[in-house]
């Protein structure tokens, strides 16, 4: 086994009484909306409940696994990579309408801790270990034709680092090659060639990304200890800053967006497998609680079709790897 490792606000009106007329509305920061309920001298402003979602179990994938990547091209997940006691180079696919798994060609080079990112329909496999040896290796596997092809090698060798897309342009982020890192290395598939941006302020690997209107969201990871911190890279101005951390303290986690929310979902915190999912808005810098995966779990991966969640595959400490997919519904 490879392992490193909502709410109602009260207000008291001092020296009112149940009888005094209450003024104008009032709505917190956070609240969509709010109903002003006189009680006993006090005014308790209601937060309207938001939706915590609700998970599905689906089909499992048909090769236990974790430390896997999954892409999403045309509303087809594709599940490459990871270990199962030793490293893989398995390729299945799954169709969230029918509920059912495929096998596809398997990738090049079998391993595991990998990252995944899709460009104009194109999985890109990126870096990841076998055998102990840290890998640049990038190889992109072409939905259409069910075909692998080589193509420049990331500049530096890393695993268990993260990938995001922005502008048909795959950023490599963090990750691990005998220290944690804060490398951040950019591939235009275009012209099939890497560029150096600049780097994360905290090193780090075991971490998710997730993009939201171009800007990519680095989240948790391990660095000397699991992390709850959240930067935000803007690709157009090559400049990162720090935002509101996630609640729970994580590495070994896996993030989708939705609707332009970032849901972080399961992870390690040292101690246990988590269920734990919190959703990070953008546009107000706060995170809230989700209804938690049904399996606690970390080194699993995401993959979003049709504005659902998927959480696919992963390992639970003692128990070992697993093949669960549960589908999560904002």
């Amino acid at each position: 086994m490879k392992l490193r490792y909502a709410g109602v606000f009260i207000i008291l009106l001092v020296g009112c009484s149940a009888s005094h007329t209450a003024g104008p509305s009032m709505v917190l920061p956070g609240a969509q909306s709010s109903t002003l309920v006189p009680h006993s001298g006090a005014v308790v402003i209601q937060e309207t409940p938001h939706s915590l979602g609700s998970w599905t179990t689906r089909a499992p994938m048909p090769t236990a696994r974790w430390a896997l990547g999954v892409g999403v091209v045309n509303g087809i997940l594709y599940a490459i990579g990871g270990y199962n006691g030793n490293e893989l180079n398995t390729v299945e696919a799954y169709d969230p309408l029918t509920n059912t798994w495929s096998t596809k060609a398997p990738m090049l080079t079998a391993r595991s801790e990998l990252a995944v990112g899709v460009v104009h329909g194109i999985v890109y496999a990126v870096g990841g270990d076998v055998n102990g040896s840290v890998l640049n290796t990038v190889e992109a596997y072409d939905p259409a034709t069910d075909t692998w092809t080589t193509k420049a090698s990331m500049p530096t060798p890393r695993r268990f680092l993260a990938v995001g897309v922005v502008d048909n342009i795959l950023y490599a982020v963090g990750g691990h090659n005998t220290i944690d890192l804060n490398t951040v290395e950019a591939y235009d598939p275009s012209t099939d060639t890497w560029t150096t941006k600049a780097p994360m302020p905290t090193p780090r690997s075991f971490l998710a990304v997730g993009v939201v209107n171009n800007m990519l969201y680095a989240v948790g990871g391990f660095y000397n200890n699991y992390l709850n911190t959240v930067e935000a890279y803007d690709p157009a101005t090559n400049t990162w800053n720090t935002k509101a951390p996630m609640p729970k303290a994580r590495g070994g986690l896996a993030a989708g967006v939705v609707h332009g929310i970032l849901y972080a979902v399961g992870g390690y915190n040292g101690s246990y497998a988590l269920r734990k999912v919190d959703a990070y808005n953008p546009a107000t810098n706060i995170w809230r609680a989700k209804a938690p995966m049904p399996t606690g779990r970390l080194d699993l991966a995401v993959g979003v079709a049709n504005n659902i969640l998927f959480a696919i595959g992963g390992i639970r400490p003692r128990i070992g790897g697993l093949s669960n997919v549960e589908a999560f519904t904002p």
